[in-house]
């Protein structure tokens, strides 16, 4: 059984997510602060993690940093507020998904449900795979993605963009497509959330950057 952490400070948000997630077959924990979220994560295995952006003692950003030192849980990141550089921040931490509150406790099941099936698939790739070329260099399977010689780190969902990009090389990706293939299609956010990734990725990949080419009013293209 799926193994869930819920971090928020608010008990009845805690408690209704406690009731969903156990609802659809999960084994679901609790924290009330980042403090304890880091000291759980220390001592037990998760398989994702809900946490809110706003907490006394340590906020869920920098909770979400020192879990990162130590293992790499999938994160969805609860936050009243919506603004762009929250949600960049968030995805340049590393977290899967991030949703504004109020939300739909069963539309952040499915999220869950759908970073979970994703996380397993990856965990199930046996052959290795590799793209190189022009300085940039991806290994699919070992999830390592190297530019002119230096390891880049990426946040999980960034390299699912990233590898699904390089994988359709050449070839015009409508938005929908990029983001029913990338993030599922029970995926219920924007357009921005996609852009906001190409943006991120685009900082990742340096001079390289302008080989993802924006097609205006269809979607992206990688060029190589």
């Amino acid at each position: 059984m799926e193994k869930i952490l819920v971090v928020d400070d608010e008990e009845n948000i805690r408690n209704i997510i406690s009731k969903y997630g156990k609802f659809e077959g999960y084994e679901v924990y609790e924290a009330s602060n980042g403090m304890e979220a880091i000291e759980d994560c220390k001592n037990n295995d998760y398989d994702i993690i809900i946490m809110d952006v706003m907490m006394p003692e340590l906020d869920g950003f920098s909770a979400c940093r020192e879990i990162r030192k130590i293992k790499n849980i999938p994160v969805i990141m609860l936050s009243a507020r919506g603004e762009e550089y929250d949600k960049i921040h968030g995805f340049e931490l590393g977290i899967d998904d991030y949703v504004v509150k109020p939300f739909s406790p069963k539309e952040l099941m499915m999220r869950v449900a759908a970073i979970l099936k994703r996380s397993n698939s990856n965990e199930n790739i046996q052959k290795r795979d590799i793209y190189e070329k022009d300085g940039i260099k991806v290994d699919f399977t070992g999830r390592i993605v190297t530019i002119d010689g230096k390891r880049v780190e990426m946040a999980p969902r960034e390299c699912e963009l990233f590898f699904y990009l390089i994988k359709n090389r050449n070839i015009a990706l409508s938005r929908e497509k990029l983001i029913t293939e990338v993030w599922g299609y029970d995926f219920y956010g924007d357009d921005r959330t996609l852009d906001t990734h190409i943006k991120i990725l685009r900082k990742s990949l340096g001079k390289h950057s302008k080989r993802i080419v924006t097609l205006r009013g269809v979607g992206y293209r990688f060029e190589g």
